[in-house]
């Protein structure tokens, strides 16, 4: 069981982030993510929003242990030759500490306030499908050229190779359940999804047949869920703690509530447990600005250990 941190770097200072990341990497946490926007998401879009990649490298070079990268990386923003070289470049950087963060992308308020084409749902994942090809042969070919429906490479290279071999591990996000979960059966060694246990192994279930689709082994991918963390020592407060985190997304708790963990160590514990049951091995704490470093702590002192002498035992 891994355990990381997503931190959308919107309506925040530099320096909270720097102090959560330094934290989750001081506790024991495995991973750390960005996300991928210039708007913020699901809250006022004229707040300020620290680019994904370049706060993700900064923040990098401010950690020494988690492994790092977007969740996710949309692909209507960059192209996928482009977006191999930086993650080759960060990979190197890091000493090999990359995870290739990578989805069809959703959100269309910022696509058209910044002039990017945003095609249909079919079409990005078909995009996404093609994006995962050139990213794996260019991590792996010295030179590489393709020929697909929307994309075409001619003589293309990658230097320096990212560290990690064959290639950094690629993530898919995305929950689509015809389209979005083929690719990541023919893609993914990681996929991550929002959701409860009960949705998990539904899901789980249907991407097992879309492997046996394409020929490959279901357990060779990750599984990770996303999901916020209300953590108390005080249970009473559990419910304050949840629609505090609602009112931040946006949502409404009673939609939040059985995606998530929250309550006391003891309690969350159990979530994490019901989660690892059906499937899950990838804990990622979805986190908004500001920051609770004492529960990030607690997290990492009586969680983590918790759950992982059990596996161990």
């Amino acid at each position: 069981m891994r355990f990381g941190i997503q931190t959308g770097p919107q309506h925040v200072t530099w320096q909270e982030l720097v102090d959560v990341w330094q934290t989750a990497d001081a506790v024991g946490f495995d991973t750390a993510w960005t996300f991928d926007h210039f708007f913020p998401i699901m809250s006022d879009p004229t707040g300020p929003q620290f680019e994904g990649w370049i706060a993700l490298t900064a923040l990098a070079m401010k950690t020494e242990h988690v492994r790092v990268g977007t969740l996710v990386t949309g692909i209507t923003y960059r192209n996928p030759a482009v977006l191999a070289n930086m993650g080759a470049s960060l990979d190197v950087i890091t000493g090999g500490r990359l995870e290739m963060g990578i989805g069809a992308a959703w959100f269309e308020l910022e696509h058209a306030a910044l002039g990017i084409d945003f095609p249909t749902t079919a079409e990005r994942i078909y995009r996404l499908d093609e994006s995962c090809q050139i990213i794996k042969l260019l991590w792996t070919q010295k030179v590489t050229n393709f020929e697909g429906r929307f994309y075409q490479l001619r003589n293309a290279y990658c230097e320096p190779k990212p560290v990690q071999k064959p290639h950094p591990p690629i993530m898919i996000g995305g929950g689509g359940e015809k389209l979005t979960l083929r690719v990541v059966a023919k893609h993914a060694d990681e996929w991550n999804a929002f959701g409860s246990p009960e949705d998990f192994q539904r899901k789980l279930g249907i991407l097992a047949e879309h492997c046996r689709a394409v020929g490959r082994d279901p357990g060779a991918i990750e599984i990770s869920v996303g999901t916020p963390l209300a953590l108390t020592k005080d249970s009473s407060q559990s419910e304050r703690l949840i629609a505090d985190i609602a009112r931040r997304r946006n949502a409404r708790p009673e939609d939040l509530r059985n995606g998530m963990l929250w309550g006391t160590p003891d309690q969350v514990i159990q979530r994490v447990r019901a989660y690892q049951q059906v499937g899950v091995s990838h804990i990622i704490l979805s986190l908004r600005a500001p920051y609770d470093l004492e529960a990030i702590e607690l997290f990492g002192r009586e969680v983590i250990p918790a759950v992982r002498e059990k596996v161990a035992a």
